[in-house]
């Protein structure tokens, strides 16, 4: 079982940055890929980013790409996800997950199936 805690959310205006990062720990971190996932009100979550075991380049959201980077740090044991020329739009609850089992949903990506999940962070982006 993994332990995943974010941290970095806040408020930003429209076209700021910011950075969000994930701590993870119970489970080798460089064993398993790291995702960052949102949820707006009334929305579904859906996925933002992914990053595989090895880091390199990630896997991204149309809607994110050329926006936002992740990346991880292995000797860390964390993850970032670097979040420029924000909109309104993604104003939401970031979450972290791992391509592990967990209690919770599950969502397929091309680089694995994140069940493990962090509590999640806020970022708002005023207009």
């Amino acid at each position: 079982q993994v332990q995943l805690v974010e941290s970095g959310g806040g408020l930003v205006q429209a076209g700021g940055s910011l950075r969000l990062s994930c701590a993870a720990s119970g489970r080798t971190f460089s064993s398993y890929a790291m995702g960052w996932f949102r949820q707006a009100p009334g929305k579904e979550r859906e996925f933002v980013a992914a990053i595989r075991r090895s880091g390199g380049s990630g896997y991204y959201a149309d809607s994110v790409k050329g926006r936002f980077a992740i990346s991880r740090d292995n000797a860390k044991n964390t993850v970032y996800l670097q979040m420029n020329s924000l909109k309104p739009e993604d104003t939401a609850v970031y979450y972290c997950a791992a391509d592990l089992p967990g209690s919770g949903s599950y969502y397929y990506t091309p680089l694995g199936v994140f069940g493990s999940w962090g509590k999640g962070t806020q970022v708002t982006v005023s207009s």
